[in-house]
């Protein structure tokens, strides 16, 4: 039974991919779909997510995250868009069939300038309104369409890998600050520890031997490190944060 669910959604998909491919007016299927999407707080810790579809079914494997520094503290969202984008293409390993923005008219012109910068050809679009290069209006789907759904589907994945990635880095960011104030947590322990612990909740739920055999660890910078994890300070801003 899950296998024979495993093939229907397998053909919903091919068949949704197949719909979009003549939307757009793609000359071959979409054996690859790149989806872009940006995310920042105020131009803080600006990151950039690509998903990767094939045939209409997610390619976890290919998805990548990129930490852009051309737009660090001064957001602007093309010039971010157009940071991953160059980074992606300008040593390719594989090329998609179709490439899509999540943003609006702006963002699209801004990534099909390196796009073709680069000499590719490429067919690119913006989320589910869709807007082809070269023309002034958009294409809008059926709400029904499995095109849609699919448009829709990416662009959804791409903003939760950003956004997910985007709140580790400023949580990542915020424990730094914080362990600065800390005796004996000096840069070298901090690096070893986020080497050691991937997340803010790993670190914190670590005993206080588990963080000593971190490497460059002492058992008594383990212990004044346990203890603040541990403190009523931390607790009420853990309880805070819950509440948000």
């Amino acid at each position: 039974e899950q296998e024979r669910k495993g093939q229907m959604q397998q053909k919903t998909e091919e068949a949704a991919a197949e719909e979009l491919q003549r939307v757009v007016g793609a000359k071959r299927p979409l054996a690859r779909m790149d989806c872009f999407d940006i995310s920042h707080t105020q131009g803080s810790e600006t990151v950039a997510s690509m998903v990767v579809f094939r045939y209409g079914s997610p390619s976890k494997k290919d998805y990548r995250r990129f930490k852009l520094v051309s737009t660090e503290g001064k957001p602007d969202d093309f010039k971010s868009m157009q940071e991953v984008v160059y980074r992606r293409y300008k040593d390719y390993e594989e090329l998609p069939d179709l490439i899509i923005i999540d943003g609006g008219k702006g963002q699209l012109a801004a990534a099909l300038k390196v796009i073709r910068g680069l000499g590719l050809d490429i067919q690119a679009e913006q989320r589910e309104e869709i807007f082809l290069e070269g023309e002034s209006q958009s294409i809008y789907l059926e709400r029904e369409s499995p095109a849609l759904h699919m448009i829709q589907h990416i662009r959804d994945e791409a903003h939760r890998f950003a956004i997910t990635y985007h709140r580790k880095r400023l949580r990542r960011r915020n424990l730094v600050s914080v362990l600065d104030t800390i005796a004996g947590i000096g840069p070298k322990r901090r690096q070893a520890l986020w080497k050691a612990y991937a997340s803010l909740e790993t670190m914190k739920a670590a005993s206080e031997e588990e963080l000593a055999a971190v490497e460059g660890m002492n058992r008594a910078a383990a212990r004044t490190l346990y203890e603040f994890f541990h403190s009523d300070i931390v607790r009420k801003s853990d309880m805070l944060q819950g509440q948000k």
